[in-house]
């Protein structure tokens, strides 16, 4: 009888802020660095098309729990629209489609159109993404040829801010709530600009409350690689700081007991709704905490030690 194969790696838990570099896919950047930390368990949190730079959270081992959370978080970027072409895939790696004169826009202008699409919006995801129709992601239609109906989805932009206009090129800054398509964005201040426009350049600047301060390039950590895991270990947060922005609930050892157990538990002067990071007694974290209609904490993703 054989015996299972094991996975192979090591245990290592944390977030790593990968600062991918423009050319590669995330999943490729995401098997550079598990190979690199000899991981046995890696996936990172919301793909960047391959054009795009900037901070791809990568969570290992006990982390990966987490990275759901991390999908569901707001992001921010900094984007550059070349204006007057629209592409089939509305970024710099499609085909043009069209084109268009652009006359000289003002930045009241400009001003006017980004405060329509700031707050909640409705986008219609690009045929030249994951979102899947009947089973099937509509990048694989697109590649065919095919286009069908989608249905618009709501998404929030916080912010919308002009950093710069120069010519033809349009450079702004956005956060935005989860599932937003900055290549649908510009597709559509552009068309509100009556020339059209796609992202010639795309760089995600922050998730959740991680800042740029944490990233770190391929480059760097291939050179860490050289002295050792215990180098590569530096660039590791811990995997509660990913949560960083909830309330933290500090449970006794009885009523830690419990709640590991899968059970709800009562803790005075808890917040009245939402997530919640859970420790036992002051450091020791155990999870992710759900606040109930009663005020009683349900275990939402528990973490193994």
């Amino acid at each position: 009888m054989r015996r299972r194969n094991r996975r192979s790696g090591r245990s290592v838990n944390g977030i790593l802020l990968l600062d991918k570099p423009a050319g590669i896919s995330s999943n490729a950047a995401l098997q550079e660095v598990k190979k690199l930390f000899q991981a046995r368990k890696a996936g990172h949190t919301g793909s960047l098309d391959p054009l795009a730079t900037g901070m791809l959270p990568i969570c290992m081992g006990q982390a990966t729990k987490l990275s759901a959370f991390l999908l569901e978080a707001d992001k921010s970027y900094h984007v550059m629209i070349q204006l007057g072409v629209t592409t089939t895939t509305g970024d710099a790696e499609g085909e043009i489609v069209k084109t268009h004169a652009v006359d000289v826009i003002g930045n009241d202008e400009i001003q006017e159109v980004l405060a329509r699409f700031t707050g909640e919006i409705e986008q219609v995801p690009p045929m030249y993404s994951a979102v899947k129709q009947n089973g099937m992601p509509l990048y694989k239609l697109a590649r065919q040829g095919i286009e069908v109906e989608r249905k618009p989805r709501k998404v929030w932009i916080h912010e919308l801010n002009l950093l710069n206009l120069s010519g033809d090129l349009l450079e702004i800054e956005v956060s935005c709530s989860k599932g937003t398509y900055i290549r649908t964005l510009a597709e559509d201040i552009g068309e509100a600009l009556g020339c059209g426009g796609y992202v010639s350049a795309l760089r995600r600047n922050s998730v959740a409350g991680f800042s740029t301060d944490g990233m770190v390039t391929l480059e760097a950590l291939e050179g860490a690689a050289q002295d050792g895991l215990a180098a590569l270990d530096k660039y590791l947060f811990s995997m509660e700081s990913a949560l960083s922005h909830w309330p933290a609930v500090r449970l006794s050892a009885e009523v830690a007991y419990f709640f590991q157990q899968g059970q709800a538990v009562f803790v005075p002067r808890a917040p009245a709704r939402g997530y919640v990071r859970i420790y036992e007694g002051g450091d020791r974290f155990l999870g992710v905490g759900c606040i109930l209609d009663d005020g009683r904490i349900a275990p939402k993703r528990l973490i193994n030690r």
